[in-house]
């Protein structure tokens, strides 16, 4: 009997879980929601004289007003109320996300679909949404206003830095199937060293003391990775071991560099919509050689300006430095190789293949893994072998297995039975912090 009354009691205090309400589901009218948004952004506007310490109570008054004769519950006032306050204090449902330090990407795909990344990992957030496509579009607007620019069915396309240095890129339709997107590649205010990549298990501290050798050294490096795995974001913190008595230019398409030094000159092209303005990279590299540059660094090689930064490194100017975007050593060397052929010269592979070797000491592969951590996975150099680029590595990670947290687990390795061909070059300089690793077998 008091097995049955106990299970009784259990039993009824089984209750179903409930499903927990996205912010979209929050105010389902989005029809009714557009028209009270409206009728509230039209009297505060007129109202541009509120100060700042008095806005919540006037927008409280004003959504008081607006809701009478309207069933709303206290979830869809407040949501009305969310929605209006970011609108006006900051830039709508992104507002929040672009506070939260720890988001580096937002991604909206649509108004109730808004993916952010948060250590490398991206995952939906349920915690905001937009009204309609229109609200998106408002947005991005809003967004883009301090750059001069705006996006519209005449040009459809951004791509544009925010005053904070993140990056915006939106699409609208016809060229988006689905409605406007936005992606916003946020950047850290405070940039990362090289000991940030050692304590996040990113570099070894032997890798990190050699690339450090080799910026010292003057040596060429090419940065190769994909597409958010963090080649910019080395670039920039390997650029802290260049002498600060150097004269610095830098070179991009886009500004993402945050070099921290002095001296420092910044270079960014300019291609307008009209085609009244088209300075390319490649013109800018001509033009930085004249500058008397100490080292001359570009953000990504995208275009033709790759041979003519491999023709900078093969005429005396060391320590130039760059990324690529590629999947792995190969694939960068099989790119650069076919950036060198868009310049439509007749030259023969062999020729543009010996130039490479010759100009690039170094190539650093960088990669974000499945766990959406980023490792410098080789450090290797370049040889011609019956006609190939063949790479050399130094160092390399070496993936064994997941963990049952999801993690990748694996192993560094140092090549240590080779000596590398940039000591010899390091040690002509009085360079030889990294001798040690290779001591045995310069014994």
């Amino acid at each position: 009997m008091s097995k049955s009354l106990v299970n009784a009691f259990l039993n009824t205090n089984k209750l179903p879980k409930q499903k927990e309400i996205t912010d979209y589901e929050m105010f389902p009218d989005k029809d009714l929601l557009e028209t009270l948004r409206t009728k509230i952004m039209g009297k505060l506007i007129a109202k541009s004289s509120i100060k700042e310490e008095n806005l919540s109570d006037f927008i409280d008054n004003i959504i008081d007003e607006a809701i009478q004769g309207y069933d709303l519950t206290n979830l869809q006032r407040n949501h009305l109320y969310h929605v209006i306050e970011n609108e006006m204090k900051g830039y709508g449902p992104l507002t929040e996300l672009l506070e939260d330090e720890n988001i580096t990407e937002i991604m909206v795909n649509s108004p109730d679909e808004i993916y952010i990344e948060i250590d490398g990992k991206l995952k939906k957030d349920e915690s905001v949404s937009f009204i309609n496509n229109d609200h998106i579009i408002r947005t991005m607007n809003k967004l883009i206003a301090q750059t001069g620019k705006a996006i519209d069915l005449s040009y459809p396309m951004i791509d544009a830095r925010l005053d904070d240095g993140s990056r915006i890129y939106g699409i609208l339709p016809p060229l988006s199937l689905h409605g406007p997107i936005i992606n916003i590649h946020k950047f850290q205010k405070e940039t990362s060293t090289i000991d940030d990549f050692i304590r996040l298990g990113s570099i070894t501290p032997y890798m990190a003391t050699f690339l450090a050798s080799a910026v010292k050294g003057k040596c060429n490096i090419l940065i190769s990775g994909s597409s958010g795995s963090g080649g910019t974001t080395l670039l920039a913190s390997l650029s802290d071991f260049i002498g600060d008595d150097e004269r610095i230019i830098t070179i991009e398409d886009m500004p993402e560099l945050r070099i921290k030094k002095e001296h420092v000159v910044a270079l960014e092209t300019k291609i307008s919509s009209m085609a009244t303005l088209q300075i390319t990279m490649k013109d800018l590299l001509k033009n930085a050689v004249r500058m008397r540059p100490d080292r001359i660094i570009v953000g990504e090689l995208i275009g033709e300006e790759a041979f003519d930064l491999l023709q900078i490194m093969n005429s005396g100017h060391d320590g130039a430095m760059t990324t690529i975007h590629a999947n792995g050593i190969k694939d960068a060397i099989s790119r650069l190789e076919t950036l060198v052929l868009l310049n439509g010269y007749s030259i023969p592979l062999k020729v543009i293949r010996e130039y490479i070797v010759s100009a690039i000491d170094l190539i650093v592969n960088i990669e974000r893994l499945s766990d959406g951590k980023r490792k410098v996975t080789s450090i290797c150099e370049l040889e011609i072998v019956n006609g190939e680029i063949i790479p050399n590595e130094i160092f390399a990670f070496h993936q064994k297995g997941i963990t049952k947290n999801n993690e990748v687990s694996g192993e560094y390795i140092l090549y240590d039975k080779k000596v590398p061909k940039i000591i010899k070059k390091l040690n002509q300089l009085g360079i030889y912090d990294v001798d040690f690793m290779f001591s045995k077998k310069k014994k």
